[in-house]
């Protein structure tokens, strides 16, 4: 499998995406032989759609081509981080405020995992708003990992 330069993949179309309004969740190189790049975007207000993706790999095709990063054939896949992305950071959890959430968190040598409503973020950690209104204050140190609930 062929090993592609994904830090520079993603310096390359960072400028480029945020000037359309995006900002690069993520990149990875994946497939059968792993000539699939995946490029998830994101972007600050609402959701990433179908003509987003299309409209940023109508860009990034030709910046990858011309750049010569990748040599031979790929497969560019281009797509939103997900409805049920995961927070990574604290603006993600600050953007997501009042959303409904899946918390992973450690407590003692285990670990619980908790749904409910992202009630607060602090420098202390975050709050999470549980079915029976109770509040769960948990320290950045003890979450494990946090991603969004999909409301159906």
């Amino acid at each position: 499998m062929p090993t592609w330069p994904i830090n520079e993949i993603q310096q390359l179309l960072e400028p480029t995406l945020a000037h359309m309004g995006y900002s690069v969740y993520s990149i990875e190189q994946s497939g059968s032989g792993g000539r699939t790049l995946r490029i998830a975007i994101d972007k600050r207000d609402g959701f990433v759609s179908l003509d987003d993706c299309e409209r940023v790999s109508l860009v990034a095709s030709p910046l990858l081509d011309n750049a010569n990063l990748i040599q031979d054939s790929y497969t560019l896949k281009v797509s939103s981080p997900g409805a049920e992305r995961k927070l990574r950071d604290r603006g993600e959890y600050e953007r997501f405020l009042g959303r409904r959430v899946n918390v992973r968190y450690r407590i003692g040598a285990g670990e619980v995992a908790l749904e409910g409503i992202l009630a607060a973020v602090d420098d202390a950690g975050v709050a999470v708003r549980g079915q029976k209104a109770e509040i769960t204050h948990l320290s950045w140190d003890d979450l494990l990992s946090t991603r969004l609930v999909a409301a159906l």
